[in-house]
């Protein structure tokens, strides 16, 4: 049978690393699919690197239009990223009856709803594993593999840039702009690192997984998203001293409300696995009813861990291509025409609990007042912590660091307890807010 034609838009880290996967495992790749797969034309704007990188046997363009026009072409692999030009021809692509397999993981997040519904009334497949979690099956898990199940929770950590200054600040005791610009310096993290920094790349993961375990259209602009630019080497002291380290984890979890979805720093307890991933290493926990708690573990990100996905897709779709498009397995997992509308809840609905680190005048009667706050607020404390004031300011500070733990309590509840604790004299720098998850 004829090798299923593959055409890649774009030929960078993970293009490049595609091409070598896919060639260097041909054979073992072949006898998986049943067919041969091949790369055939790759269109790139630098067309004399995209050579040096395939050689002389594949076409090498300089317009990704012609890869799609070509009829000779069965899968389209997107690597080019971004919302704006990659959106447009995703859409062709599906137009002109190709199959895509992407990356893009923003597309999708933003775009996802359009995209799959383009691709379910041509009849053709949209694969995106490589989409969350670089190497790390995760997509297929909860598609596929979990399907018996009702997915209760997911929490993750799906950035390898913030995970690693997160573990360097533990492991060095430095605030966060020193470990930025070191990370930056070894590659981990982008000359401009604001979409990993500021939780926006996590987001868009976490919505495309929430969409896949509550078969709910992808909503990132519901989506709760704050970074790790805050936190302070203090707070990570802290918390390791209480049991617990901080992790930058996406969030997805159902409860009788709706769906809540939202990416922040959390409080993990040490002795969780999750807890203990470090460096630029990706994990995944997801709670189903059925099976428990399962943890996926991987490289998140890089040339080959990223191709492995990508291969993964066209290995699917080369064996589905025949298949009649109504027996395929759904985009997000539920058959489109039942899709659930849950809604994605607001922060202020979502009910976890909470580390408070509160700057304070080292004097008496302070932590009676913020207590009794708390309290009439109806938050119940589970631990409070104050520090000797020559610890945190030096010898002869008026200041300390006091740090309450608290039981599970409403956000928006918590958000007025602490705007009414911002407003004591006592109380003399802006409140950090961390909130604490047990992953039980």
């Amino acid at each position: 049978m004829k090798p299923i034609q593959v055409g890649l838009l774009g030929i960078g880290t993970v293009g490049s690393g595609t091409f070598n996967v896919l060639k260097r495992n041909q054979e073992e790749i072949k006898r998986r699919a049943g067919r041969g797969i091949e790369i055939s034309m790759v269109a790139d704007l630098d067309v004399a690197r995209a050579r040096a990188v395939v050689g002389p046997d594949v076409q090498v363009v300089d317009d990704a239009r012609a890869v799609i026009q070509n009829p000779e072409i069965d899968i389209v692999v997107e690597l080019i990223g971004g919302y704006g030009i990659a959106k447009a021809l995703v859409l062709e692509a599906i137009a002109a009856g190709k199959h895509v397999v992407t990356a893009n993981k923003a597309l999708l997040a933003v775009h996802g709803t359009e995209i799959f519904a383009a691709a379910s009334a041509k009849g053709v497949m949209v694969a995106f594993e490589a989409a969350v979690a670089g190497g790390i099956p995760i997509i297929k898990a909860l598609r596929e593999g979990l399907t018996a199940n009702r997915i209760e929770w997911i929490a993750g950590i799906i950035n390898g840039t913030t995970n690693f200054i997160l573990s360097e600040m533990r492991d060095k005791g430095l605030d966060f702009d020193v470990v930025l610009k070191e990370a930056q310096r070894l590659g981990y993290a982008e000359a401009d690192p604001t979409f990993d920094i500021e939780g926006v790349d996590a987001a868009h993961k976490a919505t495309i997984m929430c969409a896949i375990a509550f078969g709910i259209p992808v909503q990132f602009d519901k989506a709760h998203v704050e970074g790790i630019t805050q936190l302070a080497a203090a707070d990570i002291r802290y918390a390791e001293q209480l049991g617990y380290r901080i992790k930058l984890l996406g969030i997805t979890k159902r409860n009788h409300k709706g769906i809540e979805l939202r990416v922040h720093p959390s409080l993990v307890p040490t002795k969780r696995l999750i807890a203990n991933v470090e460096g630029a290493m990706n994990a995944v926990v997801v709670h189903g009813d059925a099976v428990g708690t399962t943890l996926y573990y991987g490289k998140g990100a890089g040339s080959e861990p990223t191709a492995s996905a990508v291969i993964a897709d066209l290995v699917d779709i080369t064996r589905l291509h025949t298949v009649d498009p109504l027996n395929r397995v759904p985009h997000l997992a539920f058959q489109p025409d039942r899709m659930s509308d849950l809604p994605v809840l607001p922060m202020s609905e979502v009910v976890t609990s909470y580390y408070l680190r509160l700057r304070v005048a080292d004097e008496a009667g302070v932590l009676a007042q913020v207590t009794g706050i708390v309290a009439n607020a109806g938050i119940s404390i589970d631990a409070v912590l104050q520090r000797e004031a020559d610890e945190v300011g030096g010898e002869g500070s008026t200041q300390t660091d006091l740090i309450i733990l608290t039981h599970e309590t409403r956000e928006g509840t918590m958000n007025d307890a602490m705007a009414q604790l911002q407003g004591l004299p006592t109380v003399l720098a802006p409140i950090t807010r961390i909130r604490k998850e047990e992953l039980n």
